[in-house]
């Protein structure tokens, strides 16, 4: 079996420092705690389970001079990365105060960076798109018990909802759209009011932007403000979602709709 790559794991160069490996540990195992991943099933708890023992051994060897020095003269024998290979080990790290031989115990959690290499980038590609995958079943799965609404496909949307005809027009309520992005920013939520803009015409829509990871509180409010000065016209309401818990920014005039298919969601019905 091929050897992994640690330094793809954990994002790092060769010559990384103990700092910069311990750093990005907190980062990358931040997003398979256990309660990160716990709405999404089975299957994805599993394979965030065996990742982040990946992830641990990784951080294992690395972080130990004696322990990395004899890794990186296996990935120089079997010829795994001759970038890795030919890199000596750095005064810059040396071995935690541990004890000689004894594996440093793994620091606190922090966020996730996104990962580098071509192979590690696929997997964690295939990955992000299984989990987009998981939160849209657990989304439509909520939807469905709204009632007066029915799903409809919008080609720039992983999910839309038109309120439900009635002889003569549609019913009261709002156009709903969901997209996932990894990142939930300004240029993600200028984009996505654009596209929902452009969809809905005149009619009233509301957008839930989820993402793995948010930017921060006043940098997302910003970029709402300014969509709402630049399309006065329209009648869009935005709410950034944060994917692992479904935590949302709600605004003061966000639709009942909307808050009624959050709450479903986090409560799982």
């Amino acid at each position: 079996m091929a050897l992994k790559n640690h330094y793809e794991l954990l994002d790092l160069a060769p010559t990384a420092t103990v700092d910069e490996i311990k750093r990005s540990f907190r980062q990358q195992i931040a997003r398979y705690h256990p309660d990160k991943v716990q709405h999404l099933g089975k299957e994805f708890q599993d394979m965030a389970a065996e990742r982040a023992a990946e992830l641990t051994e990784a951080y294992r060897i690395l972080s130990d001079a004696g322990r990395r020095a004899e890794y990186d003269r296996t990935l120089s024998a079997t010829g795994v990365d001759a970038t890795v290979a030919s890199a000596a080990p750095s005064a810059a790290y040396r071995p935690p105060d541990a004890g000689a031989g004894a594996a440093p115990p793994p620091p606190p959690a922090a966020e996730p960076q996104t990962a580098s290499g071509a192979q590690f980038s696929q997997e964690r590609a295939t990955r992000d798109e299984f989990v987009r995958k998981a939160l849209i079943g657990r989304l439509r799965q909520a939807a469905e018990h709204l009632g007066g609404y029915d799903e409809t496909p919008v080609r720039t949307f992983d999910l839309a909802w038109l309120p439900k005809s009635k002889m003569f027009a549609r019913s009261k309520g709002p156009r709903l759209v969901a997209r996932f992005v990894a990142r939930v920013d300004g240029d993600a939520i200028a984009d996505a009011w654009t596209q929902a803009a452009k969809w809905a015409g005149s009619e009233e829509v509301c957008v839930l932007l989820i993402g793995s990871t948010l930017a921060p509180a006043g940098e997302l409010a910003r970029a709402i403000a300014d969509q709402r000065r630049r399309s006065r016209s329209t009648r869009t309401t935005l709410i950034p979602v944060d994917a692992r818990n479904w935590d949302a920014h709600l605004p003061h005039d966000a639709p009942e709709t909307a808050k009624t298919l959050l709450t479903r969601v986090r409560i799982g019905a």
